[in-house]
């Protein structure tokens, strides 16, 4: 579905309606009270066996004061704007009773502007979920519903926020971090799709009630597209696309409404989605800000934290912002949990409340806790890596070559202690036979798991299938695009069932769920960034979209067909959007178009039978040099310009 469109006659009043609402200061609701339970209560109330923390008594060790220019608190009110949408469609369901339809759920309140010259009463029914044609007044879980009375004077414009939800806003707690606010004169916003309109005198005019949607300023929906032969992925995608923009609201990467908090981990795959479909990188870098000064409390979330500063590095090529945070940095590998073999020891309190794997418990496969935890050394190994990475990148080439000494030494006990060659499978931990999709999903996709081994392991998670939470899946499926199992990773993202894409799509929800059905976590938000991975997989793995170098200086384009005939889409990048189309006719034939500052290395799907790869000059198909190299043929020069190949 596409989102609701203005009509050009009403673009400007829109406009000028919005502003007086801004202007004018009359909310139908109150200030936002600083006061909500605690979240991290209401999940433990629903998994109880969970490692969940108390933050009332220890802060997590990794909380630093920033330095500098990175001191500065994101403010999210320039990030941020009211945008002003008119309903896709209203149905008068009775004589006094309307319902308005905005098409897609998006945070935001109402701007109401009567014709008639007198004052009404109204009563305003906001939801996110219909039942029988009318709005679900009792939804599941953290379903969104509000209701409120409104007084309509004489032709007055007259925002519509409902109160406060006392659970999101708290932004002093010793039990979790701060709720992220947004600016107070917007009034109270909430995720909703339909509302109900009660005792609104005649009939309900489009430009009567507006939705003030909250959106990203900068946000450009024409930055991305993605199309290809399978109509289910195109809707997968555009889900997942116009997730990532719907939750751009508060300026700061949140996981969700029901807690308004930022989170490092969801942030990572809200940062690689955000890049793949908008050109703005500021939001991700507020996100961290924010998360350095307000950490989480799982013990891998530390990790997540050099892994946005290296997508930033890698996106943005930018020293200078790396160097302002690059020694905060150091203290999320946990040192004072490091053991001397290099690997992160799991004790009683790491046990009981800081090792996550996945979230909700539920999603774990069984996973077994051990004093040696194979996801948190999986995770702290990829974090010295990065680590290595970023002081190459900073001109620290001692600091370099510890971090990747550390990870190499901690690399080969982790291999010892925890690979079982015989099953040539990760155990969850030691003293454990137990091995869960986790124990070997993150190895694969952070580059663990012995190369030898690597087909099997592939082999073993794909006919597993989806036995993790749609978090952990943005990592599952990773792994299985970067070893060529591209036709398990479409596979598994559209299986028929309750745990996959298609499911969302199917249920006609417009922004993705946090879980994959209300059955596996029952408070789920159906407004959750982190259910969101396709819009980043699919650019990066079936149009094959991804930079080599920091800064996009040198790309990679290694499309995965899988069972696609064609697929064609818009990448954006800070240096302008890669365009890519291709083809199967039945020859493999790509079309690239670069912006003019990025070179790129071509590598093609290898056909049967073929022998040569041929640029289509405007004149005369030539042949271009390349090598075969597996399953691809590899181009020997880089790529600039636009330039068409077909393999032959």
């Amino acid at each position: 579905m596409k989102p609701p469109t203005h009509r050009h006659g009403h673009r400007r009043r829109l406009q000028r309606w919005l502003a007086i609402g801004l202007l004018a200061g009359t909310f139908a609701s109150g200030t936002l009270p600083a006061q909500q339970p605690p979240n991290t209560q209401e999940d433990a109330a629903l998994f109880p066996t969970s490692p969940l923390p108390d933050l009332a008594i220890d802060p997590p060790r990794h909380a630093v004061r920033l330095q500098g220019e990175a001191a500065q608190q994101p403010d999210p009110q320039p990030r941020v704007h009211l945008v002003p949408q008119e309903p896709a469609r209203i149905t008068r369901l009775t004589t006094n009773l309307h319902l308005v339809d905005f098409e897609r759920v998006a945070y935001g309140n109402l701007l109401l502007t009567p014709s008639d010259t007198r004052t009404h009463a109204v009563t305003l029914h906001f939801g996110e979920a219909l039942a029988d044609g009318r709005v679900l007044r009792t939804p599941p879980g953290s379903v969104r519903y509000a209701r409120m009375a409104v007084t309509l004077e004489a032709g007055r414009p007259r925002i519509a926020a409902p109160p406060p939800d006392r659970r999101n806003t708290e932004v002093d707690s010793p039990r979790h971090p701060p709720a992220v606010l947004t600016p107070s004169d917007w009034g109270v916003v909430l995720p909703f799709r339909w509302v109900e309109v009660e005792g609104w005198p005649g009939d309900l005019q489009p430009t009567a009630v507006i939705r003030r949607a909250a959106f990203s300023r900068t946000w450009d929906d024409s930055a991305a597209a993605f199309h290809c032969s399978d109509d289910l992925l195109n809707r997968i995608w555009d889900l997942c696309r116009y997730s990532i923009k719907a939750t751009t609201f508060a300026g700061i990467y949140v996981d969700g409404d029901r807690e308004r908090i930022a989170y490092e981990a969801d942030a990572h795959v809200n940062q690689l989605s955000h890049y793949a479909t908008d050109p703005d990188f500021q939001m991700a870098r507020d996100t961290f800000d924010w998360l350095m000064k307000h950490p989480t409390w799982p013990t891998e979330w530390a990790s997540y934290m050099i892994f946005i500063a290296h997508a930033d590095w890698m996106h943005t090529g930018d020293r200078t912002w790396l160097a302002a945070r690059y020694e905060n940095l150091k203290d999320r590998l946990l040192a004072f949990r490091t053991r001397p073999d290099g690997l992160i020891d799991s004790g009683p309190n790491a046990l009981r409340r800081l090792d996550l794997v996945d979230w909700p418990p539920g999603e774990r496969d069984g996973y077994v806790f051990t004093a040696l935890n194979t996801v948190v050394n999986a995770t702290h190994l990829r974090a010295l890596a990065r680590m290595s990475d970023l002081a190459a990148a900073l001109e620290k080439p001692g600091e370099a070559a510890d971090y990747a000494a550390r990870e190499q030494s901690a690399r080969a006990a982790f291999l010892n202690q925890l690979w079982d060659p015989d099953r040539a499978l990760f155990r969850d931990g030691l003293d454990t036979d137990h091995t869960s999709l986790h124990a070997n999903l993150f190895p694969l996709a952070f580059d663990l798991v012995p190369k030898p081994a690597r087909p099997a392991v592939t082999a073993w998670l794909a006919r597993r299938g989806v036995a993790c939470s749609v978090f952990a899946a943005q990592y599952l499926l990773e792994g299985l695009f970067q070893q060529g199992a591209a036709h398990h990773a479409l596979a598994l993202m559209t299986a028929d069932g309750d745990r996959s894409w298609k499911h969302m799509v199917d249920s006609g929800t417009t922004i993705t769920w946090e879980a994959w059905d209300q059955v596996y976590k029952p408070n789920q938000d159906w407004n959750h960034p982190w259910g969101a991975a396709p819009a980043n997989l699919l650019p990066r793995f079936v149009l094959g979209v991804e930079p080599l170098q920091p800064g996009w200086t040198l790309a990679r384009i290694r499309p995965h067909p899988a069972h696609l005939r064609y697929a064609a889409g818009k990448v954006p990048t800070p240096r302008g959007p890669i365009e890519v189309a291709w083809e199967r006719q039945p020859n493999f034939r790509l079309t690239l178009t670069l912006p003019q500052t990025i070179a790129a290395r071509v590598e093609l799907p290898a056909t049967e039978g073929a022998t040569q790869v041929v640029l289509l000059d405007a004149d005369r198909p030539r042949p271009v040099f390349a090598r075969l190299a597996g399953d691809r043929w590899v181009l020997d020069e880089l790529i600039s310009g636009s330039a068409t190949f077909e393999i032959r």
